[in-house]
């Protein structure tokens, strides 16, 4: 299944990092959109999300400020679901996004992968 994480990072003490990493072993394919460009988990680090179609999960590793840019790109995309990692809850969009019929709710990746919910 195709993910995107945004807000992804090639440091190895930030959670998108350890969770492209569990998502790539489990056989996932990424899609990382990030600040810095750079590689992670095998993936060039994109730093716009032109071209980008066809994701069935995006995951959120920005704060609610910085999830506006994307805001309406999430909108047209409609993946299937929205995935608000701890330090992202951003209450609005989820309500916007769940309008659009999109499953979109707080959680963490690592325990979702960890506990088979992924």
């Amino acid at each position: 299944m195709r993910t995107l994480i945004l807000g992804a990072s090639n440091n190895p003490a930030r959670y998108s990092y350890m969770a492209a990493h569990r998502l790539v072993n489990a056989g996932h394919e990424i899609i990382p959109v990030g600040v810095k460009k750079g590689e992670l988990a095998g993936s060039e680090i994109r730093s716009t999300v032109d071209g980008i179609t066809e994701i069935h999960t995006a995951t959120l590793y920005l704060s609610q400020r910085n999830q506006a840019p994307y805001e309406d790109f999430l909108l047209q995309l409609k993946p299937e679901r929205v995935i608000f990692n701890p330090g992202t809850e951003n209450p609005e969009l989820m309500e916007k996004l769940i309008r659009e019929g999109i499953d979109a709710f707080e959680a963490c990746n690592l325990v979702m992968l960890g506990t088979g919910q992924f």
